[in-house]
């Protein structure tokens, strides 16, 4: 791209930013297609009926009662890509409705069929023999009735309040010919399971859900009066209440109206059977102030987060095969304590050389809860710090915490009040520590606490050493299971000092805006993020090697968009996994044409944060808490830690080499912000979890093997990252790494073309290098091609089409014919006038 062409867009033109709210819901019609897709076994596909509905309910509560909030309130202002907040409101329920009719049609014509033929029937109520409606009327009278409360609405009872997200039965009745009919809500029990178990003969299991077994037998809850109609339905509510922390007193009160506030909140959608009488739809939107367009008229069942509880059906004939995470090799021998039989502690590991965590694929108990544990117990050990956003309710991170302050250590914790849907379960542990004497900070005004970092501070024989965990993830022992997170545990005194910087602001007035090596929000990340793509792009320009990758969660902040479009326009290729939102649009002729963005969607979720930024062949590497998002930016505690051990790093390429690799989990998309599903070919299918699995049981099975992940596989063809000159770590006062067992090539390491063929003999062509010299490589980059044909080849890769030799015998990728074209310019032509 050349300079005056780059000066003729607008990159502040609203046509190059997608919004928000729109690619969210393209994130979750990728979370459906897990249930649509008939190469998932049958109870995954489950799941994903289950998940999407916990999705979109989130997402309804969320952002659509954000919008709606903004509505109300009169806001106008046009966001990044050109919508109001009604134009987005609108928007967002155009695109949902088919979505939720999708999820109904697979559920009654595929799943429910696919459920049957495996001898798993969820019946419909007159389905069931007559001994078997015997049977469950007796349990309905026994088992629901006395749970139920009826709430009519009449003259003399105003109407019901209806919770949240609860299943309800609208039911229409009238006593006497002459009397008005009456609407009453009676709520679909919570504590009663909704798949009723049929008792049958023989191996089959019978299921009838729980609103069907009410709705069959109401004339035991509505004596003497006559039924007209019933519909179940469901409410969501808006979850965006908020109020004014810096006048609020006491932010544990703050939260706790706040979440009394949430169950009166706006009702923001009404789900409801398309058969529902007219009189009951008509009253809920009236009472419950809805607008036609929130109301979804479905067919039945509403609601599929119970189906989650078929998925514990012994069926392994229906299931993905189970994973169990796996000690990490570097800690194996410490499992029966904090020492092997040599006396070498977990500590001694940690300071002999930095090591990767992996999760779900390393086991979150023998490693992150055991570096706590073991803190805990350590009479070396002076003082414990922890950041917590979201942990679990028999959270075994917050013992080891109350086991420490037994033990006479200093103890400091950071428990988020405002990780959303999150607060009630935060508020329980901070009362708890509170309890046990432990300092407990609970929130900073105007900022969320993101990061996920711990500190252990520990007297050694040559001083106090500080230990740090920075992770991608929260601690948190049931999402360790289900999402894939990173974490380093390392003694690097930089990163130690960086914490204790970080752990103060926690407790004291302000936060330091100086860090040695930690990029820290909202102090110094934004601005060192910037500069590494505006370096990139200076490197592009000189003909230096210059490449972004990046894996996230998320890439919504406009100005980082925007500096990836500039450095696109420079020639940087920059490579993204993004699983959820993207605000960029790639593959835009001269404005993002060396961008490719894909997203994994697989049985775990992809939360991970890796980044990538090549700097001419000096390469940096990134991980932690933070998305390319303008909260994580501007407005949440965040920290991102650099990478330097060769080891992890060569971890790291693998799995961000692996995530583009995947072609049977990924998706790529297109510059109008849809998605395409990759598919193998020939074949041959790539799934990035399942590698990834594999690979942590080869490390945790191969004695004296000490990378968590071996990081070198057949199933990645071609490099995406080429590492020519790595930077190497300066030498640490710990021993050296021992070696490792399977010398196996990295997978990372620049191959050669198909045939093995070297370029050792590129200086006899000089003469004729010489006499194409200034080749018009914008003007017609096939000449080049067509003139230094043996100077690139086409690389087995799906991802790039040019290859290009470098004068020292590597290789470098590009995605375009004018970028190879430009490097092998570059490279050959540079004495050109």
């Amino acid at each position: 791209m050349t300079d005056e062409s780059s000066n003729t867009i607008d990159l502040s033109d609203p046509q190059y930013y997608l919004n928000r709210e729109l690619s969210q819901l393209e994130f979750q019609s990728r979370v459906l297609n897990e249930a649509l897709d008939d190469r998932n076994p049958l109870l995954e596909r489950v799941r994903f009926l289950a998940i999407f509905t916990k999705n979109l309910d989130e997402f309804f509560m969320k952002r659509v009662g954000g919008l709606k909030q903004q509505i109300d309130a009169g806001v106008t202002e046009e966001t990044t890509d050109g919508r109001t907040p009604q134009e987005q409101w609108e928007a967002v329920i155009d695109k949902a409705r088919p979505m939720f009719e999708r999820q109904a049609a697979c559920y009654r014509e595929e799943i429910r069929p696919a459920l049957a033929a495996e001898g798993i029937h969820i019946c419909d109520y007159d389905d069931l023999t007559a001994d078997q409606q015997s049977d469950m009327r007796e349990y309905f009278q026994l088992s629901v009735l006395p749970v139920l409360t009826p709430l009519s609405f009449d003259p003399a009872h105003p109407f019901p309040f209806i919770s949240n997200l609860s299943l309800s039965l609208a039911v229409i009745t009238q006593g006497d010919e002459d009397d008005d009919p009456t609407f009453t809500r009676v709520k679909i029990p919570q504590n009663r399971p909704r798949l009723v178990e049929v008792e049958t003969e023989g191996d089959e299991t019978r299921y009838v859900l729980l609103e069907e077994v009410i709705r069959a037998n109401l004339d035991l809850l509505f004596p003497n009066v006559e039924v007209l109609g019933t519909a179940v339905f469901k409410l969501t509510r808006n979850a965006e209440v908020r109020r004014n922390e810096e006048v609020a007193e006491d932010l544990i009160d703050m939260i706790e109206e706040v979440l009394e506030q949430r169950r009166f909140a706006t009702a923001v959608r009404l789900e409801i059977e398309a058969d529902a009488p007219a009189a009951a739809r008509d009253l809920l939107i009236e009472q419950l102030h809805l607008d036609e367009r929130e109301v979804f008229d479905l067919p039945g069942p509403l609601d599929y987060r119970e189906l989650m509880d078929l998925t514990d059906l012994s069926r392994p004939d229906l299931s993905l095969a189970s994973w169990t995470p796996q000690p990490h090799p570097r800690f194996s021998t410490l499992s029966t304590g904090d020492m092997d039989g040599d006396g070498h502690s977990m500590f001694d590991e940690i300071r002999r050389q930095d090591v990767l965590l992996h999760h779900p694929y390393h086991s979150f108990g023998d490693t992150v809860q055991k570096f706590l544990d073991v803190a805990a117990n350590d009479p070396k050990v002076l003082a414990i710090k922890a950041a917590i956003y979201r942990t679990a309710s028999d959270s075994k991170i917050i013992e080891s915490l109350i086991d420490a302050a037994d033990n006479g250590k200093q103890v400091a914790a950071m428990v988020e009040l405002k990780a959303r849907f999150d607060e009630q379960n935060n508020l329980e542990w901070v009362r708890k520590l509170e309890e046990e004497g432990i300092h407990v900070a609970y929130g900073t005004i105007g900022l969320k606490t993101h990061t996920k970092t711990a500190l252990v501070v520990r007297e050694e024989a040559d001083g106090v050493r500080l230990y740090s965990h920075v992770a991608t993830g929260n601690y948190h022992s049931g999402t360790a299971k289900g999402y894939v997170d990173l974490g380093i545990l390392t003694a690097d005194r930089d990163i130690g000092q960086d914490l204790v910087k970080v752990f103060n602001f926690f407790t004291g007035p302000s936060l330091d805006e100086e860090f040695r090596k930690l990029l820290i929000a909202p102090v110094t990340m934004r601005n060192e993020f910037t500069k590494c793509i505006r370096r990139e792009a200076e490197h592009a320009v000189a003909g230096r090697p210059a490449r972004i990758v990046a894996k996230m969660n998320a890439l919504e902040d406009p100005g980082i968009v925007e500096e990836l479009y500039k450095a696109s326009m420079a020639g940087v290729d920059i490579d993204l996994l993004v699983r959820d939102i993207c605000r960029l649009r790639p593959g835009i002729d001269g404005l993002s044409e060396t961008v490719t963005v894909r997203s994994v969607v697989d049985r775990f979720l992809e939360h991970s944060r890796i980044f990538y930024f090549e700097n001419a062949g000096d390469p940096e590497y990134y991980i932690g808490s933070a998305d390319w998002m303008t909260r994580n930016l501007d407005k949440r505690v965040e920290a991102i830690a650099p990478v330097e051990d060769i080891d992890i790093r060569e971890q790291l390429r693998f799995i961000l080499e692996l995530g583009f690799a995947d072609n049977r989990k990924s998706w790529e998309m297109n510059p109008d912000g849809s998605y395409e599903q990759l598919s193998p070919e020939g074949g041959h299918t790539v799934n990035m979890q399942s590698v990834l699995m594999g690979q942590t049981l080869t490390a945790s099975s191969k004695p004296g093997v000490h990378r968590g992940i071996p990081a070198s596989h057949p199933d990645v063809p071609e490099t995406l990252l080429v590492e020519s000159n790595p930077t190497v770590m300066a030498p640490r006062d710990v021993p050296e790494p021992r070696p490792l067992a399977d010398e196996t090539t990295s997978v990372v390491t620049a191959r050669g073309d198909s045939d093995g063929a070297s370029s050792a003999d590129d200086a006899d062509d000089e003469p004729r290098v010489a006499a194409a010299r200034g080749a018009p490589v914008n003007g017609d980059p096939q000449y080049v091609l067509d003139t230094f044909p043996e100077k690139w080849y086409v690389p087995d890769s799906g991802h790039y089409e040019y290859a290009v030799r470098t004068p020292d015998g590597d290789r470098d990728y590009r995605k375009t014919a004018t970028a190879a074209a430009k490097l092998i310019e570059q490279y050959y032509d540079s004495d050109a006038e």
